[in-house]
């Protein structure tokens, strides 16, 4: 009885508003037009509506949607079927098409409907109004609502011609279930595109908008479907439909098949949102202001980037990745396998080295989408695995050292320093080749002291190793001893440098397109040189001894190349496995997310078994 009350006393406020503004015109002219002050107060420009996003894989599946909560997939006028069009127009506003924005006699005509049917089979609403609740107001019930929606509406007939109001209106409107517009209704309740449903599954989903939670499918499927029978004889009553087609419409079985939202490979997908960031942040110029050492710059710089990546997500582009489905799955499965049901945790990460692209990642055994990501937001300390990268590439790019060049792998002490080697031993005078193999650290060390640990450091320094700083430049770094440590996905892309000389990032994003296939944002890196070819010869041939007649020799199967190196930190708390084949470089990194010993499971070499899982599948 309210409703009624209310559409009574807005269809008298309105001429009485009419004549407010006509006596106010005059006092209005003398500063600025009525026109003004509504384009100042009500400014009406374009709309741009939040819209789903996508990211893909490699192969071009979609991986997940991306949304604010509004699935919406945006349909121009000519997408949408004209009966469509049709239903809407008869069922909500048939003067649509002549008054201004509000229509007195189809308020009267929803009160004597409404009446007789003794519900709110219709509103008083025109579809101008309801876009303009839609798009800039609430839905509350209010008569300051309801006033602010007629202004809203007048503009929006100003701004907008009929065509351009209808198409907003149905890429608006909401048709439960998180589904906003048809498109995504057609989606969600069909799994079709709208082009594809026929005309009763069209008027059904046309029945819902009027009252979404009543009509909702899912819980009051025979209601909705009463109301699609009703709407399909008013469509008959004005001339838009034959009786016979009505008959047969109302015949037809409507099958819902229900679209779940997309959401997999939580890891990878969780890592592309962090790496969008830096992609928006790099093309936008705000990498620099990022890194600012003033907090308010920081923090001021943060804010605009957050806001142009959730515009950016709200307007239905798609992200398209490297990611190899096949790769993560396998990945997934070897970790779990070979860790078990226990507090142990691990990261797996495989980039392709030719391409420089990053095609799997695994954050944890059972990674829940944005939790913490092992593989790059853990930083831990590298044990032997940072060999390669600041002891022996070094030492062979400055010394041109032969890899069967001898060292000595006695004791070592050096003002209380005194590392041992893993097995305690000491080994007299042994081959380059032979101390990697064997991860020896006094050999290490002695190398490190010679090529010089500024010298060396300058070579890690252009993997831009996050946490690495210059607390770190001491001796005890040649054997994994840093103070923080780096992330899995970092070691795992210093190691590409060993495929061809060169550093580049590896990226998961390939590019960012919008709805037309036009790129928006992609990567521009350029590979930097790190090592000579004859550099990266010789550690290639180390990297293999490890494999075939060293620590890692449980990695090996027959391919084109393969090698890498193992990692353990003081007391087994982390190990790790990086390594080559002739197209991959792939980390593993075994721990506990608060360090303790993992004696138990090292013997089983379960770092190394992952990689091979993984490899096997790749190659």
């Amino acid at each position: 009885m309210r409703t009624y009350l209310g559409y009574i006393t807005i269809f008298f406020l309105f001429p009485v508003l009419s004549i407010f503004i006509f006596l106010s015109y005059k006092e209005w002219t003398i500063t600025q037009s009525p026109y003004q002050v509504l384009d100042e107060r009500i400014p009406i420009e374009t709309i741009e509506l939040a819209q789903t996003s996508y990211m893909t894989a490699a192969n071009g599946k979609v991986i997940t949607e991306i949304s604010n909560g509004e699935k919406r997939t945006y349909l121009k006028l000519e997408d949408i079927p004209l009966f469509l069009e049709d239903l809407f127009i008869v069922t909500e506003d048939q003067n649509f098409y002549e008054h201004s924005g509000v229509d007195i006699s189809g308020i009267s005509r929803a009160l004597l409907v409404n009446s007789q049917n003794n519900n709110l089979e219709q509103g008083g609403s025109t579809i101008t109004q309801q876009l303009a609740r839609n798009v800039y107001l609430t839905h509350d019930r209010t008569y300051n609502r309801k006033l602010s929606e007629l202004f809203y509406a007048y503009q929006l007939e100003r701004k907008k011609s009929k065509s351009e109001i209808i198409e907003l209106y149905m890429n608006t409107i909401y048709f439960h279930n998180g589904a906003y517009g048809i498109e995504a209704a057609s989606q969600f309740y069909f799994s079709k595109h709208t082009a594809e449903l026929s005309k009763a599954e069209l008027s059904f989903l046309a029945a819902i908008p009027n009252n979404p939670e009543l009509y909702n499918p899912l819980k009051h499927f025979d209601k909705t479907k009463k109301r699609q029978e009703r709407i399909l004889k008013q469509m008959v009553a004005e001339g838009k439909l034959k009786q016979n087609e009505y008959e047969r419409l109302i015949k037809e079985t409507i099958k819902l098949d229900l679209s779940t939202t997309i959401d997999l490979y939580p890891d990878y997908v969780t890592y592309v949102h962090q790496e969008l960031k830096n992609l928006v942040a790099s093309v936008e110029g705000l990498t620099k202001t990022l890194k600012s050492p003033d907090e308010a710059t920081r923090r001021q710089a943060e804010a605009e980037l957050n806001k142009r990546v959730v515009k950016l997500l709200n307007s239905g582009v798609t992200i398209h990745t490297a990611l190899d489905t096949k790769l993560q799955t396998q990945s997934k499965t070897a970790l779990q396998s070979k860790i078990g049901v226990n507090d142990i945790e691990g990261a797996a990460v495989v980039i392709q080295h030719h391409t420089h692209q990053l095609v799997s990642l695994i954050g944890g055994k059972d990674y829940k989408k944005n939790s913490f990501n092992r593989a790059y937001q853990s930083y831990r300390q590298p044990g032997s695995a940072i060999k390669p990268l600041l002891v022996y590439a070094p030492y062979i790019e400055e010394t041109n050292a032969e890899i069967t060049q001898l060292i000595s792998g006695a004791s070592y002490c050096s003002n209380s320093y005194c590392p041992k080697n893993y097995s305690g031993g000491s080994y007299g005078m042994v081959t380059l080749k032979s101390a990697f193999a064997q991860s020896y650290n006094t050999p290490a060390i002695r190398i490190f002291e010679k090529t010089g640990i500024e010298k060396s450091f300058k070579y890690l320094d252009s993997f831009n190793f996050k946490k690495v700083s210059i607390k770190d430049h001491h001796i005890s770094s040649a054997i994994g001893g840093f103070e923080f440590g780096m992330s899995p996905l970092e070691l795992t892309n210093a190691y590409t440098s060993f495929n061809d000389g060169k550093y580049q990032p590896a990226r998961a994003i390939i590019e960012v397109t919008d709805q037309k296939g036009n790129v928006l944002y992609s990567w521009k890196d350029n590979p930097k040189k790190i090592w000579n070819r004859d550099t990266v010869s010789k550690m290639r041939q180390l990297l293999h001894e490890v494999t075939v007649n060293g620590t890692a020799r449980k990695a090996y199967f027959p391919t084109d190349y393969i090698g890498g190196k193992t990692g353990t930190t003081n007391d087994v708390k982390d190990i790790w496995f990086v390594g080559l084949t002739a197209n991959y470089t792939t980390g593993i990194w075994i721990g506990k997310d608060t360090p303790a010993n993992l004696q138990s499971i090292y013997s089983r070499s379960p770092h190394v078994l992952i990689w091979k899982d993984i490899n096997q599948t790749a190659e």
